[in-house]
């Protein structure tokens, strides 16, 4: 990688690309004596694809804010990912490792986006009102809606807008949650989400989808918009658990015994779905298991590995998402109940609208959330919550090799409802449930 020397010409060459005069900037010449003075700046000019010269440390570049390349004029505030170390030769350990790559800790970047206090407000009255609802304080129900997966954050941008709006004007019936989900479990491969690989073209920097997804979330937060999550993996969450109102166990995981133990000490509720196969099982049991307390394996702030201590998590509640059949009839709720009952759970039921209640059919999943909703109207109170996923246009896409080509606001995963219909289904229901709601609230 050629970077650009220091000096009067290789100032006025990148001057070219403010409109503003230059603070003291200063310009690597790789000479070891410069790379005090670099530490200590805010700005490293590049002439490449942002990746940083291999001679210099990691330390060094996450003094970093700001980095631009000369070629592209893109910048970025990210700190610049570390190059890749090939793994050793060994024939015992590592076998089918091709490399490793350090990323800043969860303590770095939240030091380069710190919470704000308007975004800390919003995830602290989200939590306490979820809280409120699932112990029947708040008649309420809990909406959750968006995308099934984020890949795009101007779009995504664009439907916190609107459903910020529609929010506010059915809060009297709904608190409502934005569904970001920026990781995805798959079945088999493919595109396993935007903090993998948010540039969709299989670079996988997860450095930058990290730092792009907090960035967007406390966006979010400034917004008061509270976000929805799936709890993935037990690295994540040191990274995001701050900005973060819900967090959900897909039917993947919900058998895990890691992710019953995270589940344990994530700071906020959680649901967790009923297995893949539609077991409420495999659901009951992580319900039991999270309110316990658990030692594991994880990460601090510092990155560190270290046995994690929880106190355990009493307020899991499950989602019913079908499986082989639907499961959000009258009849499958009530035997959602009474399982509950028996393992001495508090009766709190999520139904999700897409997935196997839908029968995998995005516009069945009005259908889904009209049943539920009737269900509440004719007195059901073990229904806390409905989910339903949500674009600003209907159907789905797949990822071309010209991403110019892909459209806006068309989810690259699950078909999602469109924004029209969105606004429609949730008005209607709010209009059904309102009487019903303002009963309960006497």
């Amino acid at each position: 990688m050629r970077v650009i020397g220091s000096g009067a010409a290789s100032m006025a060459h990148i001057s070219q690309f403010f409109s503003k005069p230059l603070n003291i900037v200063w310009i690597f010449d790789g000479k070891s004596s410069r790379m005090q003075r670099l530490a200590k700046s805010s700005v490293l000019f590049v002439s490449c694809e942002h990746y940083a010269p291999r001679h210099l440390s990691a330390c060094t570049f996450r003094c970093l804010k700001h980095i631009r390349c000369l070629s592209c004029n893109e910048i970025r505030i990210f700190p610049i990912r570390v190059p890749k170390r090939p793994m050793s030769n060994s024939d015992i350990s590592d076998l089918y490792v091709a490399a490793e790559e350090i990323l800043p800790t969860p303590s770095e970047i939240k030091s380069k986006l710190p919470l704000t206090a308007g975004a800390e407000a919003t995830v602290r009255n989200a939590r306490a009102v979820i809280r409120s609802v699932l112990d029947g304080n708040d008649p309420r129900l809990l909406l959750v809606a968006g995308p099934c997966s984020v890949h795009d954050l101007e779009g995504a941008k664009e439907y916190a807008q609107r459903l910020s709006k529609l929010a506010e004007e059915v809060s009297d019936v709904f608190f409502v949650l934005m569904r970001v989900y920026f990781s995805k479990p798959r079945t088999t491969v493919g595109w396993k989400g935007f903090i993998n690989d948010p540039r969709l073209d299989d670079s996988f920097r997860l450095d930058e989808g990290l730092f792009r997804a907090r960035e967007f979330l406390i966006e979010l937060g400034e917004m008061g918009i509270p976000v929805a999550t799936e709890a993935l993996d037990s690295i994540t969450p040191q990274y995001l658990d701050d900005v973060i109102s819900w967090n959900a166990i897909g039917a993947r995981t919900a058998e895990s015994q890691a992710h019953r133990e995270m589940a344990s000490g994530l700071s906020t509720p959680v649901g967790i779905k009923n297995g893949t196969d539609g077991s409420i099982s495999v659901a009951v049991n992580a319900l039991q298991t999270m309110r316990q307390p658990h030692h594991f394996l994880g990460i601090n702030q510092d990155g560190q590995c270290s046995v994690l201590r929880t106190t355990g998590n009493p307020y899991g509640h499950i989602i019913l998402r079908g499986g082989g059949h639907p499961n959000y009839d009258s009849v499958s709720i009530a035997r959602c109940e009474e399982r509950l009952r028996q393992g001495e759970l508090p009766v709190n039921i999520v139904v999700d609208c897409s997935h196997g209640n839908s029968l995998k059919d995005f516009t069945r999943q009005p259908l889904v959330m009209k049943d539920c909703v009737n269900q509440v109207v004719e007195g059901n109170r073990s229904i806390r919550g409905l989910m339903i996923e949500s674009n600003l246009f209907e159907g789905r896409q797949d990822v071309p090799d010209d991403k110019s080509a892909m459209k806006y606001g068309v989810s690259i995963t699950d078909a999602c409802i469109s924004w029209e219909m969105t606004e429609e289904l949730v008005r209607d229901a709010r209009q059904k449930l309102l009487p019903v709601i303002n009963e309960a609230k006497q």
